[in-house]
């Protein structure tokens, strides 16, 4: 099985990075393929709604020639999306808000003269999430977007782990957040392949 992981962080080591590790070592410990695309820096332009992707239902296609042909290309061959963000503003950070609104014109082609399919239908999408605020206050409208995106495009929601940061100063990778992650892993495993379950997770 293949993971793309889009992270959304300006920080390369920062606390995104590192909630998102324990996740990854225990899907990779299962066999699961995991690219992970760092959508800071990369040339990702906001969608101009020119629906010009609508005339070509054979894949992704857009008029702008910018690295989202090749972020498509990777989430098209993916079973499990993983979308890694810190919360700006109750919301992604600005490259995962443009990725996602490129991603759900050029993949779901619903918006032409006929109404057409969604590419990737059936595609299982899951969140790693640091917030400032308690997460049921930080993360929520971030959540219930991702959940409404989901059901619009086909895709199957398999939940959010989510680590609040307490504070610069602070430690933020402690050893009970990190069980949390590495359980969430688990947790992605048998959701992607639930015969892992009646294997006992090997």
């Amino acid at each position: 099985m293949n993971c793309c992981v889009l992270t959304g962080s300006p920080r390369p080591q920062g606390n995104t990075a590192a909630l998102t590790a324990p996740v990854l070592r225990v899907l990779e410990g299962g066999g699961v393929r995991c690219r992970t695309i760092r959508l800071h820096g990369r040339d990702i332009r906001p969608c101009t709604a020119c629906r010009v992707c609508q005339r070509d239902w054979s894949g992704f296609c857009c008029v702008q020639k910018d690295d989202m042909g090749e972020i498509a290309e990777q989430v098209l061959e993916s079973e499990l999306l993983l979308l890694a963000t810190p919360i700006y503003s109750w919301y992604c950070t600005p490259p995962m808000k443009a990725a996602l609104d490129r991603l759900v014109y050029g993949l779901n082609k619903y918006y032409g003269g006929e109404k057409g399919p969604s590419l990737w239908a059936g595609k299982r999408v899951a969140l790693v999430t640091t917030c400032g605020y308690r997460p049921e206050k930080g993360a929520d409208l971030w959540e219930e977007g991702v959940r409404r995106y989901c059901k619009h495009s086909n895709l199957t929601y398999l939940g959010m782990l989510a680590g609040r940061h307490l504070g610069y100063d602070t430690v933020f990778l402690t050893p009970e957040l990190e069980l949390q992650a590495e359980a969430f892993g688990r947790m992605l495993l048998e959701r992607c392949d639930p015969s892992r379950a009646e294997r006992g997770g090997a």
